[in-house]
């Protein structure tokens, strides 16, 4: 869950590599450093906590060079210490690493055997050790970076630096994402497209396994097998890859602003020209499924809970829905005629790539429904569905949840359709419902200042309630964890009437509770479980609609009036209100609304 950087400049480096990690902070932020070579020789500059602080330690103490690379750290092995921070360099070998060398204990014990000493408490500086006592032994830089990468397990992407070599970056990958860029006489590798848009719009992705031997003139990629490998070429879009605030405070402030323009550029896309749905002839025929298996983590997997509603209801197709990090250790059988089904903002996320792999050549069909259409997962399913919502900087997922909402109930009335559950004036009268969602989300967006307000008071709690009942009932649990990942109050979910089976003995008069509740079937119900709160003195949000809120106002703590739309939308709809509560209450708060303690964007360590 770090993000590394390499160049092969023809100017000074440093600030290049100081820019490029600006661009993928998000993928940690603990500590940071660079390392050069300057005439022949290594240096490095590093620095705990925000990059602000390195850049800050550059301008007292320059690094020329004109070759580099850096590293934005989320802390796995270590604390977040300069000792522990990246590069990690052993005498000639400087290396960056995102992952986790899951045999670095062993490696250990063997060079400390032989009497080599360590200075932190990471795995990667056993690959920078490694590296070296092979160098040592006669081997070149580059045998020794390939003889070190065959002694590792687990995931990594790495790049070497080495004394001496002002023209080489050894770059390996293995479970973690890793891409090079070609620049004019300069090339580049970095952990995504993002950190080198600013640089160049030609990249090469490396394939699981490949190793790569970087210099100005170009790059010779191998395989896992060692063989001469030939990866292609993409240009990429650079403004899809745009870094700013846009005017904003905060980039989740922005991203919850952006919601109607990406869901009328997502309902573009799948609903063209006021037709039917646009989705690709590799879509499964779903009258020909079973079953459907959903696998996701966090944001994403609220997502599939909520996306299990729509298959089961619409579509009378069922559904199993499972955290990723869960799912492979339990090895559950995949029947016949079943599609497994793969959520990820990034593309990169280990666990559900891990999870896909274990689908792969057991389910019929292998869909993934991602941001990032050149990604690992997108790039091992039969089908990868993008939900174009363009780069997403905040932590707490915002634009890409609602997208990937939209993008999910697209399949789910393909299937209903396939399934003969809907005719095509009843899939046309959804479809016509879905084109008025950005005009929605504007309307719900002129609630923020009455959101602000609540908030204000809202952070003032030590712990807080979500109820929701049916499809909004994975969104109590996504307006939960958005609370507590970005404002660090205590926030839990729960289904409006499992609240008499245990919850409701938490209630009392310093309880908010934040009950989502549109007015539909099921809202009557909620009503009831809201006035068993009021009884014992909860203080009751509620979100609903003006006819929800008319029949409920009695005794409410406090309301936020949402347009009226069809229920089965609501749940996109009512992400909007979920996003801006949590985001004003930790501004309220003075957290780091951007960058949440402990948490980073794109998780690719197990």
């Amino acid at each position: 869950m770090c993000g590394i950087v390499g160049v092969l400049g023809n100017h000074e480096v440093a600030p290049v590599l100081v820019e490029a990690l600006k661009r993928l902070e998000y993928r940690g932020y603990d500590s940071a450093g660079i390392a050069t070579v300057q005439n022949g020789h290594l240096g490095r500059r590093r620095a705990v906590g925000k990059l602000i602080n390195l850049s800050d330690r550059l301008v007292h103490e320059p690094l020329p060079g004109k070759s580099g690379i850096g590293h934005t750290r989320w802390a796995t092995h270590g604390a977040p210490t300069e000792t522990n921070a990246h590069p990690h360099q052993a005498g000639p070998v400087a290396v960056v690493h995102n992952g986790i060398v899951e045999n670095f204990r062993d490696l250990r014990a063997e060079l400390a055997a032989r009497g080599i000493a360590f200075q932190t408490e990471t795995d990667t500086e056993t690959v920078a050790l490694l590296t070296q006592s092979f160098m040592a032994d006669g081997m070149s830089p580059i045998e020794a970076a390939n003889a070190a990468v065959d002694r590792l397990e687990g995931a990594f992407a790495l790049a070497f630096l080495f004394d001496g070599e002002d023209d080489l970056i050894f770059a390996a990958r293995k479970g973690s994402p890793l891409a090079v860029g070609y620049g004019d006489g300069e090339m580049y590798v970095g952990s995504d497209a993002i950190a080198l848009a600013p640089m160049t719009d030609r990249i090469t992705y490396l394939d699981e396994g490949d190793r790569a031997v970087i210099t100005r003139s170009g790059v010779e990629i191998r395989d896992a097998a060692g063989k001469l490998a030939n990866r292609p070429v993409s240009k990429i879009r650079t403004e899809h890859t745009q870094v700013d605030k846009a005017g904003h405070k905060h980039f989740m402030a922005k991203e919850i602003a952006e919601q109607p323009r990406v869901m009328d550029d997502v309902l573009g896309y799948y609903l063209p020209g006021g037709h039917g749905l646009n989705l690709p002839e590799a879509t499964p025929d779903f009258a020909e499924v079973d079953r459907l298996t959903m696998v996701a983590c966090g944001t994403a997997y609220f997502a599939c809970l909520t996306a299990k509603v729509w298959f089961e209801q619409i579509a009378r197709l069922p559904v199993e829905v499972d955290v990723a990090s869960e799912f492979r250790y339990r090895e559950p059988p995949i029947p016949a005629r079943s599609v497994a089904l793969f959520v990820s903002q990034s593309g990169e996320t280990a666990d559900t790539l891990a999870a896909l792999r274990y689908c792969t050549d057991k389910a019929d069909h292998i869909l993934s429904v991602v941001n990032v259409p050149e990604s690992s997962i997108a790039r091992e399913s039969d089908l990868a569905l993008p939900i174009r919502a363009g780069i997403e900087i905040g932590v707490a997922s915002t634009k890409a949840f609602t997208c990937q909402l939209t993008v999910l109930l697209c399949l789910a009335l393909k299937a209903a359709h396939d399934r003969g559950h809907l005719d095509d004036a009843a899939l046309a009268q959804h479809l016509d419902a879905m084109r008025q969602l950005p005009s929605l989300m504007n309307a719900a967006l002129a609630r923020e200042s009455r959101i602000e307000t609540i908030a204000r008071r809202l952070s003032e709690a030590s712990d807080v309630l979500f109820l929701g009942r049916g499809a909004m009932y994975p969104l109590a649990h996504e307006g939960a964890l958005k609370l507590k990942e970005i404002s660090y109050i205590h926030a839990e979910a729960y289904a409006s009437g499992e609240l008499k089976h245990g919850p409701i003995a938490l209630i009392d008069k310093d309880m908010p509770v934040v009950v989502l509740a549109p007015t539909d079937a099921l809202f009557d119900k909620t009503v009831s479980n809201m006035q068993e709160v009021m009884a014992r003195h909860g203080q009751v949000l509620l979100i609903s609609d003006s006819d929800g809120i008319a029949q409920a106002r009695d005794g409410l703590w406090d309301s936020v009036t949402m347009p009226a739309v069809d229920p089965f939308l609501a749940p996109i709809l009512y992400a909007v209100p979920a996003q801006l509560l949590a985001y004003h209450t930790a501004v309220a708060k003075g957290t780091d609304v951007d960058q949440p303690r402990n948490l980073a964007k794109s998780v690719t360590v197990e």
